[in-house]
């Protein structure tokens, strides 16, 4: 399985919906969340014995997951129609000491593999696709070498291609710099059962907390405790205890906020009542915050039985504002999107490390505003995004998901919006423009 650099190159064009309403209420079901998913994978295979994950997404991203573990020996039944997937964890034993990994375009399974691995006996070679091959891996490689492992480059140093022979002996305690991705402490704090005299990590830099949050707590349901102390200094030290082991347990993944979060958009973009099933605004995941921007627009966000409830305002109006994403920046994008038709200007500050996700995405909202005819002006870790009637034109979107999916949003009330090379959004949400399509029939029909 590899990624998409030689697929043909399409255009998907989006049809505009305001004015067009005849319902104004829609439900709309989205995936399993991409980051439990690849999370409870990787538990699960440290865990004793079978577990079963419930709602699981399948996507490039947990596909590549998934294949790597069962590249690596571990026993798995899929049911992806079931959304459900057993994985026979060996309680942190790899069954298969030497094999070639690849990871494509997916940061989960780059990073958690890659610690995983670097704290268990072997030797392995990893590899990615060109957009993960730019993406960073220093701060967490220099930390496993730290620990006993050893890193060979056959590229550019910090990055993908490598060889990885792993050490479950080592220092006890590490810093680690998560500025570029929170993703690096979570790698660590995972995998630190597999160092036989525990693991203390210190931690460089604030970005991404709630990810880790998500992380810590999943490790506690799997049966791994994880103490978070503050230093004199306000340094944050995670510790996991020497002798702790994952349990296998059944487990039931969230639907994804960050998928659901678009249709929310949707609903504060044309003025209607968006209902995702099954998720909770008290669950796991840090994109829960968006919600609370949403509400500073001018939208009700609630919490019914069947789920997550938003409702945009009736008259379209949106207040400008603004907001530090750092805890839901997977989501600045969306709230680019929905910038232009707000009453005021749009600030989107605490995102400078979107700048070394799939994309330069501070950059790329910038470029794509521009092209549109919106005013914009970035600085290295914010956006301000004046109103605007936007242009005809065709979005390029870097190879990035969120850049298609985010932009698309405009198409629902402007005309002419293409965007380009939409099938990168199969990294996370194969249908969505299924789904799209889907609710705005709902809402049209």
């Amino acid at each position: 399985m590899r990624g998409r650099e030689n697929v043909e190159r399409k255009v998907y064009e989006v049809k505009p919906i305001a004015g067009r309403l005849k319902n104004r209420d829609v439900t709309v079901t989205v995936p399993g969340s991409k980051s439990i998913t690849n999370r409870a994978l990787l538990l699960a295979t440290l865990a004793e014995g079978e577990s079963l994950l419930c709602g699981a997404l399948f996507s490039e991203d947990s596909r590549f997951f998934l294949q790597c573990i069962q590249t690596l020996g571990f026993e798995t039944v899929v049911e992806e129609q079931k959304r459900r997937i057993r994985v026979k964890g060996l309680g942190g034993l790899v069954p298969v000491k030497e094999a070639a990994l690849y990871v494509g375009s997916a940061g989960t399974a780059a990073r958690f593999l890659t610690a995983f691995l670097g704290l268990s006996e072997g030797s392995w070679h990893f590899d990615a696709s060109g957009q993960m091959r730019r993406r960073p891996m220093q701060p967490l490689l220099q930390k496993l070498e730290e620990m006993g492992a050893k890193v060979a480059f056959e590229g550019q140093e910090g990055h993908f291609p490598f060889r990885l022979e792993g050490c479950r002996t080592g220092r006890r305690e590490v810093s680690v710099d998560i500025q570029r991705s929170s993703q690096f402490l979570s790698a660590l704090l995972i995998s630190s059962c597999l160092a036989p005299q525990g693991l203390r990590v210190a931690v460089e830099g604030t970005h991404g907390m709630a990810y880790v949050d998500m992380t810590v707590e999943m490790m506690r349901q799997f049966g791994v405790g994880c103490e978070r102390t503050v230093s004199k200094d306000g340094q944050i030290v995670y510790e996991v205890r020497a002798g702790q082991r994952y349990r296998a347990r059944e487990y039931g993944i969230e639907p994804d906020l960050s998928a659901a979060a678009y249709f929310f958009a949707m609903a504060a973009l044309l003025g209607v009542r968006v209902t995702v099933p099954g998720a909770r605004l008290d669950g796991l995941q840090g994109d829960a915050a968006f919600l609370g921007i949403l509400e500073r627009m001018g939208c009700r966000v609630g919490q019914s039985a069947a789920g997550v409830v938003v409702e945009g305002p009736a008259d379209g109006k949106l207040a400008g504002l603004t907001a530090d994403m750092s805890a839901c920046s997977d989501q600045a994008i969306t709230l680019a999107a929905l910038a232009p038709f707000a009453e005021g200007p749009v600030t989107i500050t605490g995102i400078g490390h979107i700048r070394y996700q799939e994309s330069d995405r501070l950059a790329a909202m910038e470029t794509e505003l521009s092209r549109l005819g919106i005013r914009c002006v970035t600085t290295q870790d914010s956006i301000t995004i004046w109103p605007g009637k936007p242009q005809p034109a065709l979005v390029e979107t870097y190879e990035d998901h969120r850049m298609a999916m985010g932009f698309a949003l405009i198409g629902l009330r402007a005309e002419g919006i293409r965007i380009a090379d939409p099938d990168c959004c199969k990294k996370t949400f194969e249908n969505y423009f299924e789904v799209l399509e889907e609710a705005a029939a709902g809402l049209t029909a």
